[in-house]
């Protein structure tokens, strides 16, 4: 699932940005002592062949080289020193109770989609889709990774992210993980309205690609909207100094 990074990230024409731009550059510069790694649903429902999902978003995920960017955005995070924090999402039993939903969070749960058996019994979890990546948990599993509660439909308004950003001092981040149109746009628009500055790193993320439509298409529109910046792994790296 490998792909090669660039300045432009995808190399697909209907993913650049456009040529003459109207919306202005934000001059967004990235402070290290403020800044913090925040990556989604590294779980294996995502971004695993094996994962309940892939049916959906697996050509996205390969042609972005996501696994891969999120690999290398940990590991520089790690080096830098900077913070680095995990908004998982998990459903229990009781999750599967609830009396409305929206169409994919219907069709989460009808596939079984990142389902763990309790808050308190981690039986049958290591390797089920809803655990984290295998080449991620050296990573995630050091002690010092910011592991948050689960949100629960797509935004961290049902965590406590921010509360833990808050507590370290952070007001920068650098946001990647899954799905684009949905917890990472849904995580950005969050931060954004509590104040954070946030950078979304355009190849470290992918989205459903079905009839309804091209999710990850969908997203760049908006993160060029709303982000102070958006960047490939590549920018990402350079910035922390890799």
């Amino acid at each position: 699932m490998s792909t090669e990074s660039s300045k432009t990230g995808n190399t697909n024409p209907k993913y650049q940005d456009p040529a003459n731009p109207a919306l202005p550059n934000t001059g967004f510069k990235l402070d290290l002592a403020r800044a913090a790694l925040v990556v989604i649903d590294p779980q294996v429902d995502f971004l695993s062949e094996k994962g309940v999902s892939w049916s959906l978003v697996g050509d996205s995920v390969t042609e972005n080289g996501v696994v891969d960017h999120l690999g290398q955005l940990f590991e520089a995070a790690k080096n830098a020193g900077i913070e680095v924090a995990v908004s998982p999402h998990y459903y229990y039993p009781c999750d599967h109770s609830w009396e409305h939903g929206g169409p994919l969070e219907k069709m989460m749960h009808d596939i079984g989609m990142f389902d763990r058996n309790s808050p308190l019994d981690l039986s049958g979890f290591d390797g089920s889709g809803a655990d984290f990546m295998p080449q991620f948990k050296p990573y995630i599993l050091d002690g010092k990774t910011i592991i948050c509660s689960p949100h629960k439909v797509y935004g961290p308004q049902t965590n406590d992210l921010t509360l833990q950003l808050r507590k370290k001092g952070v007001s920068q981040v650098i946001l990647a993980g899954m799905a684009a149109n949905l917890c990472v746009e849904s995580h950005l628009r969050d931060l954004v309205e509590q104040g954070f500055e946030v950078v979304v790193v355009r190849d470290a993320t992918a989205a459903p690609q079905i009839p309804e439509g091209d999710g990850y298409h969908a997203a760049l529109i908006n993160y060029r909207f709303i982000a102070n910046a958006l960047w490939t792994t590549e920018q990402v790296l350079e910035q922390l100094g890799q």
